[in-house]
């Protein structure tokens, strides 16, 4: 190993090596860089948002879901050449289904609400009148966006339905999805 030398500096050399730093500072030539963001539906430049919005854009966090490690990557996945980002936009490779639920199929459900959501009361209503047995889970809460990450839940509300062996067979995200997965079973009985 080789020792390593150290020079010891006075405070006067350093406070001129700040001195000589701010001053060149001074002269960085540049110019002045337009950030846009989505406001509202459309995007626009930062710097012509009222007060309120620029205060939300600030306290806006910036995520990267293929550097995001609580998405685990199975082996199955791993043999997939396409990239991260695409696995996990896709866990378990489950789309979305309207398929309908056959009688025989008697199973469970969960119902992903957020307090806040506007859609999420009458799906809330007609899951009620379901014969099935289920439960709801709050995303608001950090168990709630934790389970609804792993299940790749990214909306409200969204429904999974499972047969009587916990296998998913069914999503739907409102009352017109959940009818076509569920209104076949009535027209059957």
């Amino acid at each position: 190993m080789e020792a390593e030398v150290t020079t010891k500096r006075t405070l006067a050399e350093v406070d001129a090596e700040i001195a000589a730093a701010k001053e060149a500072l001074k002269n960085v030539h540049g110019s002045e860089t337009e950030v846009y963001a989505r406001i509202v539906g459309y995007y626009r430049a930062v710097r012509n948002w009222n007060k309120g919005k620029r205060e939300e854009f600030n306290h806006r966090k910036m995520f990267n879901l293929a550097d995001s490690t609580e998405y685990a990557v199975s082996e199955a996945d791993s043999a997939c050449e396409c990239s991260k980002a695409e696995r996990i936009a896709r866990p378990e490779e489950k789309t979305e289904t309207t398929d309908a639920v056959t009688a025989s199929e008697t199973g469970r459900y969960e119902f992903f609400a957020r307090r806040t959501c506007p859609n999420c009361p009458p799906v809330k209503e007609y899951m009620e009148n379901v014969h099935l047995t289920g439960r709801t889970v709050d995303v608001d809460t950090e168990s709630g966006l934790a389970e609804a990450a792993k299940k790749g839940v990214f909306a409200a509300p969204t429904v999974i339905v499972y047969n009587e062996n916990g296998t998913e067979i069914a999503r739907g995200h409102n009352v017109d999805e959940l009818t076509s997965i569920f209104e076949p079973v009535a027209a059957e009985a």
